[in-house]
């Protein structure tokens, strides 16, 4: 069986802790491999390679740096399609859906090309008498990133480019459960010019993350995750002297108004709460239609696409989603499920019994509809993330600005609606990171900043963007004054410029 260790000083690397988590076959349910899990030591000589790689790197000129990034984009475009089927072969999303996942990874490096650029800093001549003031950004050392299972090749190229091209090294903890993108990436990396050490990958689980945290060689640390988790890493990480920043759960609400283009909220609907069998942290997970006019015509339309969902092995290209990442996964959704129906809510369409001819092992789960669902159900609070959609009807729209902006969850949200001052009333007045108006699933570009609010964000920086280089370098004020021959004697006073 295939056995997966770590990518440590520029080589693959068998793991010596002799634990090891299974690599399933979502669409089959079958054990396909073994992940080395790293003991604190392994994690260990992981962060000294990095250490001894990263002085040079840094000391490489900003463009020699953004020449890796474009060769790295060069060696991926050849690989693209084995990526996809390789990161496919592990979670369980369709081979279309994978290369989206790619691709939204390679803006973050095609923004990251742009390091010569973004690491300039200012300068004031003149600023006093024969005084001059600038300010430079440098690296902040060796970083790491800390990232999850449902996004394994776009959510480490968001943390792993802007660190790298900063010049900083960087360790990147994978999720165990789909963790051979990652591993070829590194690959790739090294491929693309980058100095040996500057990327290491360790595989684990808790004593890899927890040796990350505190190790007093770690500057920073970036996490995609569970909120319990993200408050974890944030106090433990800010707890040790690390700047951190920690991106948790989502309950993400789509706004229905009276005037929205009704084909086009449930078209929307459907592909954001249902793709990649909502396993996204930015799946539209809960509906709210404006009035009960609109819920009425809302619920009927869905149901009728709903239960006309294609689900299919993650090779099926026409599939509209494939099977969940694990069994673990999709009885946990199942139980959601089972208790929204015991609160009360009308589970309108239910694939719970849903079967794949020939995958009856898989991890698959029908598309489900839960109408009439409140604030008060469990249903509501908490992040189910799997291909289950709630309808929450609001009796107005001042109900449905309150309902997103008072969740504890603030990561996306949209309206869907044909009238100007409603969307930029709406925009001004939520309490939610990321906003779309008639848009779903509010992603912004790669130069735009990532992150959400309230317990779906912790730190003041957010990912990718002008945010990615701030928190991945620190800034350095340079006062300077060259003397002029003349004597003006000790001074007493602060220095004004006055």
């Amino acid at each position: 069986m295939r056995e997966i260790g770590h990518f440590i000083g520029g080589n693959a690397v068998k793991g010596t802790s002799g634990r090891f988590g299974d690599i399933f076959d979502p669409n089959t349910g079958e054990v396909q491999a073994k992940v080395a899990l790293a003991k604190h030591s392994e994690v260990e000589h992981a962060i000294a390679n990095a250490q001894a790689a990263q002085p040079a790197w840094a000391a490489t000129n900003p463009q020699r740096r953004a020449r890796v990034m474009f060769k790295f984009l060069e060696l991926v475009q050849k690989e693209y399609d084995s990526l996809a089927k390789l990161l496919s072969s592990e979670h369980g999303k369709t081979l279309p859906d994978a290369r989206g996942d790619i691709q939204r990874g390679l803006e973050v490096v095609e923004f990251a090309c742009g390091i010569p650029h973004l690491l300039k800093g200012e300068y004031t001549e003149g600023a006093g008498p024969g005084i001059d003031l600038y300010s430079v950004r440098q690296a902040l050392g060796v970083v790491a990133g800390i990232t999850p299972f449902n996004f394994p090749a776009m959510i480490p190229l968001w943390k792993a480019a802007p660190a790298i091209a900063c010049g900083n090294a960087f360790i990147l903890k994978p999720s165990e459960r789909d963790p051979s993108v990652p591993m070829r990436i590194a690959e790739l990396f090294l491929e693309a010019g980058l100095p040996e050490g500057v990327l290491n990958v360790v595989n684990g689980d808790k004593e890899a993350v927890d040796t990350l945290l505190t190790d007093d060689r770690i500057k920073a640390i970036g996490f995609v995750g569970s909120s319990a988790i993200a408050e974890y890493i944030y106090s433990t990480g800010c707890a040790n002297g690390k700047r951190v920043q920690c991106f948790g759960g989502a309950k993400n609400h789509m706004i229905v108004m009276p005037d929205a283009d009704m084909d086009q909220a449930v078209d929307a609907l459907i592909g954001a709460g249902y793709g990649s069998a909502g396993e996204r942290c930015m799946a539209v997970s809960v509906a709210v239609p404006v009035g009960e006019k609109t819920a009425d015509a809302l619920v009927k339309k869905l149901i009728r696409r709903v239960e006309s969902l294609k689900i299919g092995p993650s090779t099926d290209a026409q599939a509209d989603y494939g099977p969940m990442v694990t069994k673990e996964l999709l009885n946990k959704v199942r139980g959601y499920i089972d208790t929204g129906v015991k609160e009360g809510a009308k589970l309108v369409v239910d694939g719970r019994g849903f079967k794949l001819q020939g995958y009856e092992n898989g991890n698959f789960l029908g598309g489900c509809l839960f109408d009439e669902v409140k604030p008060r159900m469990k249903i509501y609070k908490e992040e189910i993330f799997g291909p289950v959609l709630a309808v929450v009807r609001a009796k107005d729209y001042e109900e449905a600005v309150r309902l997103p902006s008072e969740h504890e969850y603030g990561n996306g949200v949209a309206i869907f609606t044909r009238d100007g001052d409603t969307a930029r009333d709406f925009v001004n007045r939520v309490q939610v990171g990321m906003v779309g108006v008639n848009f779903a699933i509010p992603v912004p570009l790669a130069y735009y900043t990532f992150g959400g609010w309230k317990r779906s964000g912790f730190g003041d920086l957010n990912q990718h963007g002008p945010d990615s280089v701030r928190f991945y370098t620190k800034t350095k004020t340079v006062t300077s004054r060259w003397p002029t021959g003349t004597k003006e004697g000790a001074e007493f006073v602060i220095p004004t410029m006055k």
